[in-house]
């Protein structure tokens, strides 16, 4: 009874986690460009990936060494509920004041930015630290955490969709849905504060009193660099930084592109349930993912790193090539391939990735280059990705007297094509047989 009450308290920990982002992340687009700064949505999710640079490392050593992680994420999650909900205040304050919908650009947009991005510094350290505070958890009831943790990890997904689908469907006093408004912040900030109060009741996690020295390149994380050495390595995390920069893209454009098409001439398309609901539709996005993280053992076993990265890199062709056709009214079963093909593109990469890397490094580098994965991915790939990504959807859209959403969705799914065939070209297919083990056992 003991090891399924900790199990429970450990999935509703993920849920929390995860529906805190969910509340904002694929809908702030939509909120910006009601407030007419859909030009600057870039740097708002760069600032993500700008964080996830150092912030992580940064509070990881203050959990290892001085306070237990528990408190850590507790802490963080407050601060970055806090920060979220004075974003919320701030929209809802500039809405009083100005009136918008004759001038948004008189928004202070920069001021709402700051805001924003103090919160993310804090949020995003709070993903590794809730996966530590369930390693520790599970380890101490004894439990196997390859076999334990990914059925908990499965909830933090639905915990995002039931965030999306929440804001999608609430609306204000006004009618208007909160995925088009400042009022998502202020639901991802109230579950943030509830979360901070939750983690305080969770298991105790040790700080590591390991008195051994260590040189500052161990410390630090910095010796996993010191696998560029290897032709093959660095190749995976120059390509890993190549398509991380289509990871933020759908998120940061899917919505505003979706919920574009109420302003269609076509009723039909304008009234239709997709153009009314982007939150709901793009849900189909995480269900995807959910479902597709069961495929890879078999994928690895079958076809091998290498093939299984590639069909992750045609993946993202697809992805967004299918956005550039269709619509939400006739066309609308080329968006929901789109979404269901999402799954392949962001599990295949991710987690075969993992493997690589776990398959790849010795014991004593294993976490740091699982760190560099995620830093060249999630931190410098997403990043450079959502700030080219806003160059060219303010070119051919924002500030385009004919707005052409199409044409940009082409030119991403053409980068994603271009990468794949390279990755094609220069990688090697590496120890096959040993990862289709690994995956198997």
């Amino acid at each position: 009874m003991k090891n399924h009450a900790i199990s429970f308290r450990l999935i509703l920990m993920n849920f929390l986690q995860y529906a805190i982002w969910g509340a904002y992340l694929i809908s702030m687009g939509s909120y910006l460009n009601s407030i007419g700064s859909l030009d600057k949505a870039g740097i708002f999710y760069a600032m993500q990936g700008i964080v996830s640079i150092f912030m992580p490392a940064l509070i990881g050593i203050i959990a290892d060494k001085f306070i237990p992680a528990q408190k850590v994420l507790s802490l963080c999650h407050a601060l970055a509920g806090i920060f979220m909900i004075a974003t919320s205040w701030y929209a809802t304050v500039c809405t009083g004041i100005y009136n918008i919908n004759q001038d948004p650009a008189v928004v202070p947009i920069w001021n709402l930015f700051t805001l924003y991005s103090i919160s993310v510094a804090f949020y995003m350290p709070t993903i590794a630290l809730s996966n530590s505070v369930a390693f520790t958890a599970l380890g101490k009831e004894g439990k196997d955490t390859v076999k334990a943790f990914p059925p908990i990890r499965v909830f933090g997904t639905i915990g995002f969709i039931c965030s999306m689908l929440f804001v999608n469907y609430m609306t204000d006093g006004k009618g208007e849905q909160y995925q088009q408004t400042y009022n998502q912040f202020l639901t991802s900030g109230i579950l943030g504060i509830i979360l901070a109060i939750y983690s305080l009741t969770l298991p105790d996690c040790p700080i590591k009193k390991n008195k051994e020295v260590k040189s500052f390149m161990e410390a630090s994380g910095l010796k996993a660099f010191t696998l560029f050495k290897s032709r093959q390595m660095a190749i995976f995390f120059i390509f890993s930084m190549l398509l991380g920069v289509a990871l933020q893209i759908t998120n940061t454009y899917a919505n505003p592109f979706i919920t574009s098409f109420k302003n269609s001439s076509d009723l039909a398309i304008a009234n239709s349930y997709g153009a009314q609901n982007a939150n709901a539709l793009i849900s189909i996005s995480q269900l995807s993912e959910t479902l597709c993280i069961l495929l890879i053992p078999f994928f690895l076993k079958k076809f091998g790193i290498k093939k299984v990265m590639l069909i992750s890199m045609f993946a993202w062709v697809f992805r967004f090539g299918l956005f550039g056709a269709g619509n939400p009214g006739p066309g609308v079963w080329m968006f929901i391939l789109s979404m269901i093909i999402y799954g392949v593109a962001f599990d295949f990469f991710n987690i075969s990735g993992s493997l690589y890397v776990n398959e790849k490094t010795t014991e004593d580098i294993r976490s740091s280059a699982q760190g560099l994965f995620m830093l060249m991915t999630n931190g410098f790939g997403a990043t450079i990705g959502t700030l080219s990504a806003q160059q060219i959807v303010n070119r051919l859209v924002v500030h385009a007297s004919n707005p052409d959403w199409s044409a940009a969705w082409y030119i991403f799914a053409g980068y994603a094509l271009v990468v794949a065939i390279l990755f094609m070209i220069l990688f090697k297919d590496p120890m096959k047989e040993k990862l289709s083990g690994a995956a198997k056992a």
